[in-house]
């Protein structure tokens, strides 16, 4: 799974459309094909990086259902089955319905195209309602999979009644996706400094407070419960992380950053066996002030030779505005192969980031909930050209797959 082809995937909005008439018009599918052949399991886990796009997702699912798995190992077929069976239980059911339409167009007949029909049409939580709403075509993906004269064999013995009833005049919506395929939570309508996860909720408590015995261990058992199942990764990571003033926010934000960035190196520390942590700015007490040199910090992080080196911070440079990416950009030259990404902290959902943009040219994902953390580690580590990493994502895709399974029983 590289970075690039996740990237793609959560990025790339084109339409998967299935005309009356014609190819089924699906403009990257050669990207798709390839990234198949390369790597079939990890091209079926791929769907599942947090952020892919369901319309990407619903690419991948007619890639697996239209590809042969002849000569597939035992071991990656089971894979190839439980993805595919997740994304069609999980994923909006009309779309699902559309990559069954084109995998009937496509001709495919495969065993696991049946298997995932049927699943959908009689196993799906809201199979009568996406077949009422859409009749037609839950008829003619269930005749392509068992056969015109088999299907409608089964309907005069009554078992599958309910596809071959007249339809309604009215319209209806089909039925809404089934699960959350990027484990990304329940998120507050209402941003405070203090709903935007336990973790950092209890870190918010210790910084107006003090620490404390109490918060300590509060803190310790939230990082071990966002971590619980989670992989080790055997490399080195190197964070940067940013203790100027403006981590410290004010008003109903004070401290809502710094939380969540104290809450991703809790994190990391669990997670990573070599976790180098370097600060820039900060005062002698521990606490945010001084300025912002990201560049300078960056320099002394590299110096550890880190599989990667990952910037957290709220966005704001104040020292030589614009060194970060200059520096970023020179690294590569000078025989450093580590990537630098940034981790953007923000209050909310709804932050305007357009004066924070430290980063320019640099990968840059934003965080502001404890349930980010885990997809940041995720993304962090796909831009690393390693191994371990590449050992480290698996397991961790493979994880969330367990996940999503227990949610569909």
């Amino acid at each position: 799974m590289t970075n690039t082809f996740v990237h793609h995937l959560q990025h790339h909005d084109g339409v998967l459309r299935v005309p009356r008439a014609g190819a089924v018009v699906w403009d990257d599918e050669e990207l798709h094909v390839a990234a198949h052949r390369a790597d079939p399991e990890g091209y079926a886990l791929s769907a599942l990086a947090p952020g892919a796009l369901a319309g990407q997702r619903a690419r991948i699912l007619l890639r697996l259902l239209t590809a042969s798995w002849a000569g597939i190992e035992p071991g990656t077929r089971d894979t190839l089955n439980r993805v595919t069976r997740v994304l069609a239980l999980g994923l909006p059911p009309a779309d699902v319905l559309t990559v069954l339409l084109a995998a009937r167009r496509r001709r495919a007949n495969h065993k696991h195209v049946t298997r995932t029909t049927l699943a959908v049409l009689f196993e799906h939580p809201h199979a009568a309602e996406l077949i009422r709403a859409r009749r037609g075509m839950a008829v003619d993906c269930f005749e392509h999979a068992l056969g015109k004269a088999t299907a409608r064999g089964r309907y005069a013995a009554g078992g599958v009644a309910a596809l071959y009833e007249p339809a309604g005049t009215a319209v209806l919506a089909p039925p809404p996706a089934t699960l959350d395929l990027d484990l990304a939570g329940e998120r507050p309508g209402t941003v405070t400094a203090t709903n935007r996860g336990d973790l950092a909720a209890t870190l918010v408590h210790a910084l107006r407070g003090g620490p404390s015995a109490e918060l300590e261990a509060a803190a310790d058992g939230y990082a071990r419960a966002l971590t619980d199942g989670m992989p080790r990764y055997g490399g080195r990571i190197a964070l940067v992380v940013d203790a100027s003033a403006s981590m410290r926010g004010y008003g109903n934000r004070e401290w809502a950053v710094m939380s969540q960035v104290a809450a991703l190196r809790m994190v990391l520390d669990r997670l990573c066996e070599r976790l180098v942590v370097v600060q820039a700015g900060g005062l002698p007490d521990g606490r945010p002030g001084g300025h912002t040199d990201l560049a300078g910090a960056v320099l002394d992080a590299v110096a550890h030779e880190p599989d990667v080196v990952a910037v957290a911070s709220d966005g704001y440079e104040n020292v030589y505005p614009g060194d970060l990416a200059r520096v970023a950009a020179a690294l590569p030259g000078a025989g450093v192969r580590a990537p630098v990404v940034f981790c953007q902290a923000a209050f909310g959902r709804a932050d305007d980031l357009s004066l924070r943009r430290a980063a320019d040219g640099l990968p840059l994902r934003t965080f502001w909930h404890s349930a980010d953390l885990a997809a940041l580690v995720l993304w962090m580590l796909s831009h690393v050209d390693g191994a371990e990493a590449g050992r480290w994502i698996g397991r961790e895709l493979r994880r969330r797959l367990d996940v999503l399974e227990v949610q569909l029983r």
